[in-house]
């Protein structure tokens, strides 16, 4: 069966997959978007259980005193390319 590209589209803004994941997924499913959803969530979770032994290694560690109190924020991340990312250490700060 063949697929329009408004399922497509509907199925992506309601699973926030990529486009050939929504394609393929409808597409197994049979125009189906609940099956096609329930295997997106499936793809999902193998994509997440491979990545769960990845170790953060790199990231950005901030200290500030303000009177009394102190803080030491540890965010970490994959790579350093994120690490030295200006929006990760604004985020770093924010915290």
């Amino acid at each position: 069966m063949a697929v329009t590209m408004a399922e497509i589209t509907k199925l992506r803004k309601i699973s926030g997959a990529g486009m050939m994941d929504c394609k393929n997924a409808l597409t197994e499913a049979n125009g189906d978007i609940d099956k096609a959803m329930e295997i997106i969530r499936k793809k999902g979770q193998a994509v997440a259980a491979k990545r769960s032994d990845r170790e953060a290694a790199e990231g950005c560690v901030l200290a500030k005193k303000d009177g009394e109190f102190a803080a030491i924020i540890a965010l970490k991340c994959e790579t350093d390319f994120v690490a030295k990312n200006a929006d990760f250490i604004a985020l770093t700060q924010a915290i």
